[in-house]
């Protein structure tokens, strides 16, 4: 151990004293004892002051093993250290300071404390236990087994040699390499490994180093040897036989086997079977059983017997994995064994064969039958051709018939090429059949195909005859063509109008030329349904007629017809009262009316079915019989009396006037007509009526097959069923009309002429326009105020309906 003193010199009477430092040096793992002292230092101020040290070992990590004596400055070390877990040096800083008045004497110096190595650490190798697999092909040279080896210690300690201290088995020889410069060393192999002989090598080598004293390490290395192919197959049998049909395929006709020594289930034991001769043409092939690892033979194209009788197949086999031969036992690699196949070829009846097939026959449809379509001519190595049969195997039109000898192919039918059975081609097949005289008898068979030319024999029409026009969007429709005729008896086609007048007023085609045409309309058609008789021409001028039935429609936001909506009405027992009580009085009325009115009083029908198109007429020159008579009332009026002084006077009906006949006959109904009782009311109902001419000068019914009445007026519309319930609601209608006339009049306007056949301004003649529907939603509100008569009679009706059980 060496101490280090630190002298204070002072070199002028006022200079400031300086410290000088230096390497303390200190012996790892030394046994001590402790604390020990390892340095000292002095100062030439001698007084009050005192020492303190701070840094690596003594505030630092790692703490606690450097410190100072602070009155006398020596330096302890407290506890062994180990230079492996703590390398150092350790960094010290030092100062002085006065005891009194604690401030520094002197600058902040630093000293370090160095370890020293001893030789506490042997060499030690990375692994000392390992396992592994070597191939048994593995040329001499370097084995790729690693062995690092590593020392702790500094220096000479550090250093090592590693040495092989034994193997077994002794052969092959395992050396040992150091890798200069490096800690890795390898092993080395001189000679073979032999799987056969032995599978496992153990070898122990040692590490040591050149400390004083040495120390020394070792590792266990287990090498397991991988068998690989050193043994080539070999056939069990030199020589194989297999037999197998003339024309046959035919899997596993025969199997060959072969043995070998290496481990089954491995690349070098698993067989590679291969042709050497006999196989140009590629008529056989040969795989490998995975489980037997037995050569498996197969035909996987016929041979005929007339070309060869046997055939000599030479097969040779090899492994996987090229075989490896050790360079210390020759090194020269053996050929691969062989063996010879011979396959006998057993003749059998071979089918005739058709020269041509299939064959290609040329015909135009609709030729009249008896025409010789086919003559076939075929040839049979194993029979005479005078003895083969013909048959007719597919005819699926029936259009053809077979000479049984010759196997002439004959048309017994005119062929249609548009026929369903040439599935939309211009091809009909026919399959016919040579049928030899051996045992057992062979077939041989020959598609005949007849090509179809065409001819004009299809008059072209309308692929849909019905259309629909959307006539508040568009005035034309598109009418579509098709020919079953192909090119030049078809399309491009000309269209144009049938026979009429009416026709080509109200219609023209435009294109009138290709594959579609356009049909538009020349004026705008009232909502229903036409007929458009159209003429369309292929390219060959062959005429075909057909008619195109239309309708025109409102479409709404669509391209189809607006639908027509009914409005569901439910009834209670209540309500089916009121309607038997409407209906009574509806036919009372109509009693008075045929009782008070002329002779020539006309019936008023409530419902014209007159298809769907609602033209009115307006050259009607008639008109109904005049009705002067007053009719009598028989209902209590709902509203009441008019007081004229002190007597009350009961409400007079004015009289009925005749009907306009133009509404009749446009309506479907006759609407009734009234003189107002004054000028005024007369006015306003003028007014009301010139004020709605523009969207409905008269009220119509219009019905359709579905039995459903739409009424349309005022620019409204709605839907009721044909029931009872229409009856009912008009005669109670009239008849609340009836009593809103004013009844404050003694006399009664004479009745105005009425003005017939008029198309501008509507009649000023009163109708029943004043009498019109309000507003449909309000159509059943009226079932709420009908009176206490009605209410009773309802209730009765209702008592009968229920004890009777009557389902409405």
């Amino acid at each position: 151990m060496r101490t280090i003193y630190l002298l204070l010199l002072e070199v002028l009477v006022r200079s400031k004293r300086r410290w000088v430092l230096s390497t303390i040096e200190v012996t790892e793992e030394d046994p001590g004892p402790y604390p020990l002292n390892i340095s000292q230092m002095f100062n030439t101020m001698y007084g009050n002051h005192e020492f303190k040290i701070s840094g690596d070992g003594v505030d630092r990590f790692p703490t606690g093993f450097i410190t100072i004596d602070k009155d006398k400055g020596y330096v302890f070390l407290e506890k062994r250290i180990d230079r492996e877990t703590y390398a150092g040096p350790f960094h010290i800083k030092f100062d002085i300071f006065d005891k009194r008045t604690k401030q520094p004497k002197d600058k902040e110096l630093s000293f370090d404390v160095e370890i020293k190595d001893v030789n506490d650490n042997a060499p030690l190798f990375l692994k000392p236990v390992q396992e592994v697999y070597v191939k048994e092909n593995t040329p001499e040279g370097d084995l790729q087994v690693p062995l690092d080896v590593k020392d702790k210690d500094l220096g000479q300690n550090a250093n090592f040699t590693v040495k092989l201290l034994g193997q077994t088995p002794k052969e092959p020889r395992i050396g040992l390499k150091h890798i200069g410069g490096t800690i890795h060393n390898q092993l080395t192999l001189h000679g073979c490994f032999d799987y056969d002989k032995t599978k496992k090598y153990k070898i122990i080598v040692q590490a040591t180093d050149h400390g004083d004293p040495p120390l020394s390490s070792t590792a266990v290395i287990t090498l397991i040897i991988v068998d690989t192919n050193t043994h080539p197959p070999k056939f069990i049998a030199r020589e194989y036989h297999g037999q197998v049909n003339e024309s046959e395929v035919k899997h596993d006709v025969l199997r060959v086997a072969v043995e070998d020594k290496d481990t089954p289930g491995t690349p070098g034991w698993r067989a590679k079977y291969f042709f050497i001769k006999g196989n140009e043409e590629e008529n056989y092939k040969i795989e490998t059983d995975p489980v037997t690892n037995e050569g498996i033979l197969s035909v996987i194209k016929g041979k005929d017997f007339e070309r060869t009788m046997n055939q000599s197949l030479q097969i040779g086999v090899e492994n996987e994995e090229p075989l490896w031969v050790c360079k210390g036992k020759g090194g020269k690699l053996p050929p691969a064994d062989f063996i010879n196949v011979t396959v006998k070829v057993i003749d059998v009846n071979d089918p005739p064969e058709f020269a041509k097939n299939p064959a290609n026959v040329y015909l135009k449809e609709e030729e009249e039958p008896g025409k010789v379509l086919h003559q076939p001519k075929v040839h049979d190595v194993d029979s005479t051709v005078a003895d083969i049969r013909y048959k007719l195997l597919s005819d699926p039109a029936d259009w053809v018939t077979i000479d049984k000898k010759t196997g002439k192919l004959t048309s017994k039918k005119k062929m249609d090429r548009e026929s369903p059975f040439l599935n939309g081609s211009s091809i009909y097949k026919v399959l016919i059949g040579a049928i030899d005289a051996d045992e057992p008898p062979a077939t041989g068979t020959c598609t005949v195909l007849i090509h179809l030319g065409d001819i004009n024999d299809n008059l072209p029409h309308l692929v849909n005859k019905g259309a629909i026009m959307c006539g508040n969007k568009v005035n034309k429709v598109t009418v579509a063509a098709k020919d079953a005729d192909v090119p030049p008896f078809s399309g491009p086609f000309s269209f144009s109008l049938g026979e009429g007048e009416t026709v080509k007023q109200q219609w023209k085609l435009e294109p009138a030329f290709g594959e579609q045409g356009g049909l538009v309309s020349l004026k705008t058609l009232p909502y229903g349904n036409y007929t458009v008789p159209l003429v369309i021409r292929d390219q060959q001028n062959a005429i075909g007629k057909d008619t195109l039935k239309l309708v025109v429609c409102d479409c709404g936001d669509k391209d189809v017809c607006r639908g027509k909506e009914p409005t569901a009405i439910r009834f209670g027992g209540a309500g089916i009262g009121l309607i038997f009580a409407g209906l009574l009085l509806f036919l009372l009325l109509l009693l008075i009316f045929m009782c008070q009115c002329g002779k020539k009083f006309m019936h008023m029908p409530m419902i014209q079915e007159e298809g769907s198109q609602t033209l009115i007429k307006y050259n009607q020159e008639g008109g109904g019989s005049e009705c002067k008579a007053e009719p009598t009332l028989l209902l209590t009026p709902t509203s009441p009396t008019v007081t004229d002084g002190l007597k009350q006077h009961p409400l007079q009906m004015a009289p009925v006037m005749t009907q306009d006949m133009d509404m009749y006959n446009s309506a479907g109904f006759t609407t009734i007509n009234t003189n107002m009782t004054s000028l005024g009311m007369q006015r306003q109902a003028r007014d009301t009526f010139r004020s709605q001419r523009a969207q409905s000068m008269y009220s119509t019914w219009n019905t359709d097959n579905t039995q459903h009445n739409t009424y349309q007026g005022n620019s409204s519309r709605f839907k009721r069923s044909v029931s009872m319930l229409s009856h009912q609601h008009v005669a109670d209608h009239i008849d609340r009309r009836l009593y809103m006339i004013d009844r404050n009049h003694a006399d009664y306007p004479e009745y105005q002429p009425c003005q017939y056949a008029y198309e501008g301004q509507g009649s000023k003649c009163q109708s029943l326009d004043e009498l019109s529907l309000g507003n449909p939603g309000d159509e059943l509100k009226f079932l709420n105020d009908l009176g206490p008569r009605f209410k009773t009679l309802g209730g009765i009706c209702h008592q009968t309906i229920k004890e009777k059980h009557i389902q409405i």
